[in-house]
């Protein structure tokens, strides 16, 4: 992403099947960076969990529900992004 924006380098896209999912991913994610000593700046969308978005600065990261990954569809947004498949 750094090619193509200056606020991060990049984005991880996930997919979760339900709400309590999206929530423990997300907390999960919060917890294991932060015993690396990166923090969370901030969040989004965390009640409503249908597209959580986390903020670390060089990485953010979006966890989607399956209708809200398929109607925003990061991936052709910023389809000239290079790909990482992990």
């Amino acid at each position: 992403m750094s090619n193509l924006t200056f606020f991060t380098r990049y984005f991880v896209l996930c997919t979760g099947i339900n709400q309590r999912q999206l929530r423990a991913i997300s907390d999960e994610i919060v917890k294991e960076l932060r015993n690396q000593s990166i923090v969370k700046l901030n969040s989004e969308g965390y009640r409503e969990a249908k597209w959580i978005l986390v903020d670390f600065g060089d990485v953010v990261v979006h966890l989607f529900g399956k209708e809200e990954r398929n109607y925003y569809d990061l991936e052709l947004l910023w389809g000239d992004a290079r790909r990482i498949e992990w």
